[in-house]
């Protein structure tokens, strides 16, 4: 696996700060990060597998919610990237087909149309709103929007090492935070695609874009959704950009298997997009803090 580059100053507003009551502490430890198993996109680098070392730090349950989000704007006056742009991107799918037939596509994912007055107000566009959503993830966020939540919230975004840790919920080597079978006795553990990507989507675990963020169980450290719903940032710089992770709700073993806790991806800290989202950490003093 190609190293990624922390940014360490991302390190910086989380310090010393103490994480809210509802996250969830972690000792850390020494895990083995990444796959040797060849699932993933070659230029992923998922692999090798090699043991890692996170120290103790707190993690979110779950990703940032709307009304997290909406607070956060609120008392800050933020305007997110999507927002100063004018658009992002959202699902063709999930638009009236008027707007998608006009809508510019990006040509290597066609799927993605550009979508002027998306932001995480309106998921979808213009007459779109979070009624409803209250609980679901805060989408069409960047990184440069993530850090900001974060370090208004008095902690971070994770280290993608931080990330893995804690996505495997404590299970050495699993493919998803609950073992190695997607659905274990036929049971959805996750939102992702279901059907013929991109072009039908029967939804047959129930949700055909964002989930509330608690709707399936969580893994063994009490996290939930740590794959699948949204893709999550993390710290790493990469590539040009920053790393992703956990894949999303248009995840499908056919284009993109990234739902796997080992998998990775990247994009650009000012990017957004209806499936992008983020969870914060918090530091926490090590065993030999005075």
């Amino acid at each position: 696996m190609e190293p990624a580059a922390v940014d360490h100053p991302d390190r910086a507003p989380g310090h010393g700060a103490e994480p809210p009551d509802h996250a969830v502490r972690l000792c850390g430890g020494t895990f083995r990060m990444g796959s040797d198993e060849g699932l993933g996109h070659p230029e992923d680098l998922e692999g090798p597998a090699r043991a890692v070392t996170v120290g103790p730090f707190a993690v979110a349950a779950t990703t940032v919610t709307t009304v997290q989000w909406a607070a956060f704007a609120e008392e800050t006056g933020h305007v997110s990237d999507a927002e100063r742009f004018g658009w992002s991107h959202v699902f063709h799918l999930h638009l009236p087909p008027a707007v998608a037939a006009r809508a510019p596509r990006v040509r290597s994912a066609p799927w993605w149309c550009a979508v002027h007055g998306a932001s995480w107000r309106h998921p979808e566009g213009p007459g779109s709103g979070l009624a409803g959503r209250e609980d679901h993830p805060a989408v069409h966020l960047s990184w440069r929007d993530a850090r900001a939540w974060c370090a208004w919230a008095g902690g971070r975004l994770p280290t993608e090492a931080e990330w893995e840790y804690a996505a495997r919920g404590g299970l050495e080597g699993a493919r998803y935070p609950w073992g190695d079978d997607l659905r274990p006795g036929g049971e959805h553990r996750c939102n992702i695609w279901q059907g013929d990507f991109p072009h039908r989507g029967p939804a047959a675990d129930g949700w055909a874009g964002t989930a509330p963020v608690t709707t399936y169980a969580p893994n063994g450290f009490g996290l939930f959704q740590t794959v699948g719903n949204v893709w999550e940032w993390c710290a790493d710089a990469w590539r040009g950009g920053r790393v992703i992770k956990g894949g999303s709700f248009l995840c499908h073993d056919s284009w993109c298997n990234r739902y796997r806790v080992a998998a990775r991806s990247v994009n650009e800290e000012d990017a957004s997009a209806a499936n992008a989202g983020f969870r914060c950490v918090w530091d926490l003093p090590g065993p030999d803090a005075p």
